[in-house]
C-alpha cells in the first residue's frame, strides 16, 4: 500500500514523495518568454512535492497561444529556466518541463499576423483565452507534410535545450486540445494523408514527437499528458476508449517513464480501462481531494497524486494533506498577472499561525 510521503522510482530518476505539482499556466514570464526570478520563487515555494511539471511550455514563437507563457527554444530561455531548476533541485525535488504547441487554440494577434495551425481547417467553437478586447477563434491553416516534420524538429530542438538546462526529463503536452491532441482526435483531425483517418495514422505525430524525445533524453525520462473525455476546446473522437487505448499501448512499448491524465474521479473516466495496459508510473490528477489522493494511492489506482489548483493558494500542500490542515482559499482573480499577487504571496500554515 503506497503513502503519500513514499518514494517513487519514475522511469530513470526517484521522487522523494508521490505527489506531483501539476503544469499550470500563470503567465509570469514577460513578453519574451522568458522565465525570471518571481518564477524562480514560484517553484522553490512548492519543492515540497516529489515532482514538479512546469507550466506548459511553448517550443517555438508560432507555438503560442496565450500572452506570457515561457518558451524553450532559445540558449537564453534554457539558461533562465536552469535557475529554476537548480533551485528545485536544491529542495531534493525533481522537476520535468511539459513542453507545447497550441495549434489552433490562437489567434493572429499572437502569432505576428499569421493564422494558427492545426491537422485540419476547422475552426474551435469559444472565445481566445485572456484576449482583450473578447474575439473568436479563427479558423486555422492546415500544416503540410512538411511543416509537421518542422515541428517534430523544433519539439526535439526544446528537448535538447531542456537536457542542457539541467531538467530530469520532458512531457508532452497531449491534452486538453491543443496541436498533439488535434490530431489525435477525430473531430479536429479530417487529413487524407498518413497523419490522418485510422488511430495509427491520427496518433503518429505524437508518437513521432515521443520518439525524438526518447532519443534526446532515453525512454524512462519522457512523459505524456493525456485527457481522454475531450471536454477542452471543443475536442471530441468517434471512440474514445479504442484511440486512447492504442496510443496508452504504443507509449507502454516504448517504456516511457509515466503517463500524467486528467478526470481520474469522473464518472464516465476511461482510467480504470486504461491503467491497466501501462507499466510505468501512472500520476492521477483532477478534482483530488486529501481523502481521495490517499485512497487512490492505497487502492494502486495510481502510483502518484497531482493537484493543481489547491497548490497554486497552498505551496506547503504536502503538509497540509499529510496533517489534514485546512486550505488556503485560491483568488481565481490573480491566476494570471504580471506580479507576485496571488503567486508568490500565498501564505503557508506555520505563518497563519503566529
Amino acid at each position: 500500500m503506497a503513502e503519500l510521503n513514499s518514494a517513487l522510482q519514475v522511469g530513470d530518476f526517484t521522487i522523494k514523495n508521490r505527489l506531483v505539482l501539476a503544469p499550470l499556466t500563470r503567465a509570469r514570464s514577460g513578453a519574451q518568454r522568458i522565465p525570471n526570478d518571481l518564477m524562480v520563487e514560484y517553484y522553490q515555494q512548492r519543492a515540497n512535492a516529489g515532482l514538479i511539471l512546469t507550466e506548459a511550455t511553448v517550443i517555438s514563437p508560432k507555438a503560442a497561444g496565450y500572452a506570457n507563457t515561457p518558451g524553450l527554444w532559445s540558449q537564453e530561455q534554457a539558461q533562465a529556466w536552469h535557475k529554476i531548476v537548480d533551485a528545485v533541485h536544491a529542495q531534493g525535488s525533481k522537476i520535468v518541463v511539459q513542453l507545447w504547441h497550441v495549434g489552433r487554440i490562437s489567434h493572429p494577434d499572437l502569432l505576428d499576423g499569421d493564422t494558427p495551425v492545426a491537422p485540419s481547417a476547422i475552426q474551435p467553437a469559444g472565445e481566445v483565452s485572456l484576449l482583450r478586447p473578447k474575439r473568436p477563434f479563427v479558423t486555422p491553416r492546415a500544416l503540410s507534410h512538411e511543416e509537421i516534420q518542422e515541428i517534430v524538429a523544433q519539439y526535439k530542438h526544446s528537448a535538447e535545450l531542456a537536457k542542457a538546462a539541467g531538467f530530469d526529463g520532458v512531457e508532452l503536452h497531449a491534452a486538453n486540445g491543443y496541436l498533439i491532441d488535434q490530431f489525435l482526435q477525430s473531430t479536429t483531425n479530417q487529413r487524407d494523408d498518413e497523419y490522418g483517418g485510422p488511430i495509427e495514422n491520427r496518433a503518429r505525430l505524437l508518437l513521432q514527437v515521443v520518439d525524438a524525445f526518447i532519443g534526446v533524453w532515453g525512454a524512462g525520462r519522457v512523459g505524456v499528458h493525456l485527457a481522454p473525455r475531450g471536454d477542452s476546446h471543443d475536442m471530441g473522437d468517434e471512440n474514445p476508449l479504442a484511440t486512447f487505448g492504442y496510443v496508452v499501448e504504443q507509449l507502454d512499448q516504448r517504456n516511457i517513464g509515466f503517463i500524467f491524465t486528467r478526470e481520474y474521479e469522473a464518472e464516465d473516466s476511461l482510467m480504470p480501462k486504461l491503467r491497466p495496459k501501462f507499466k510505468g508510473v501512472w500520476i492521477a490528477n483532477e478534482s483530488l481531494t486529501a481523502e481521495s489522493a490517499k485512497r487512490i494511492l492505497a487502492t494502486g489506482q495510481a502510483d502518484a497524486v497531482s493537484f493543481g489548483k489547491q497548490y497554486i493558494a497552498n505551496p506547503d500542500l504536502l503538509d497540509r494533506l499529510q496533517h489534514d490542515l485546512p486550505l488556503n482559499p485560491l483568488q481565481p482573480q490573480t491566476l494570471y498577472g504580471a506580479g507576485a499577487e496571488g503567486y508568490t504571496d500565498y501564505p503557508v500554515f506555520e505563518k497563519l499561525e503566529v
